[in-house]
């Protein structure tokens, strides 16, 4: 399987590159979409890729779950011996959802599946799945440590923010841009930590499968 990365093309909005950035930063993601210095092994998305008709026949194709179709393919593929490859230079211009509620929505169903694809594939399993949770819990004790006077927690956070407004300035040469990236980043790590921990917690209390717990996330078979 081959594929590109993730870009942001000058025609899109300010809100369009502030979310691009936000998906792509080794500072948020890992720069898991399509970066050779990423923390780990990107999972082709099928919107920038190309796959054997081989590994596609053997794996039997996409599943029903959606979101979270592409990741389930590359692990299949993964586990049925095949390879794939990052063509670096090979961008998508990947346009991204217009509005910050249509972000919120989508990045909170990336984190509702993830618990799935981590019991479907237990060995794809990470510790850095958990960051936007913990991130967001973190915010909250940083805050109630602020109100008794601690400032130290808060401190970190205000110099990680300032770390990506000047890194998204530097990427996109925009103020404005950089400024929203802010906004962006905080919404895919709310919207992603609390779908993510919400679902954890119900697959690993219930006997249900992920089909009967979470209907609205599998398209119907027929």
């Amino acid at each position: 399987m081959l594929w590109g990365a993730d870009a942001a093309h000058s025609s899109f909005s300010n809100v369009q590159k502030a979310i691009n950035y936000a998906m792509t930063s080794v500072f948020t993601t890992g720069g898991i979409r399509g970066n050779k210095r990423a923390v780990g092994k990107f999972q082709p998305r099928s919107f920038n890729m190309g796959i054997s008709k081989e590994a596609f026949e053997k794996t039997l194709g996409y599943g029903n779950i959606h979101p979270g179709e592409d990741p389930d393919l590359t692990f299949r593929i993964w586990e049925a011996g095949f390879e794939t490859k990052l063509i670096e230079d090979a961008y998508v211009y990947h346009k991204r959802r217009i509005d910050w509620n249509k972000f919120y929505t989508q990045v909170n169903k990336f984190g509702m599946v993830r618990p799935i694809l981590n019991h479907w594939h237990p060995e794809s399993a990470k510790i850095t799945y958990w960051f936007p949770t913990l991130f967001c819990f973190g915010f909250i004790v940083a805050i109630a440590l602020l109100v008794l006077g601690e400032l130290w927690p808060i401190s970190i956070y205000v110099l990680y923010f300032g770390l990506l407004f000047v890194h998204s300035l530097m990427a996109n040469k925009n103020v404005k841009v950089a400024a929203l990236s802010l906004v962006a980043a905080v919404i895919q790590f709310v919207g992603y930590g609390f779908g993510f921990i919400k679902n954890s917690i119900l697959i690993a209390l219930s006997n249900k499968k992920p089909e009967e717990l979470f209907p609205k996330l599998f398209f119907k078979t027929m």
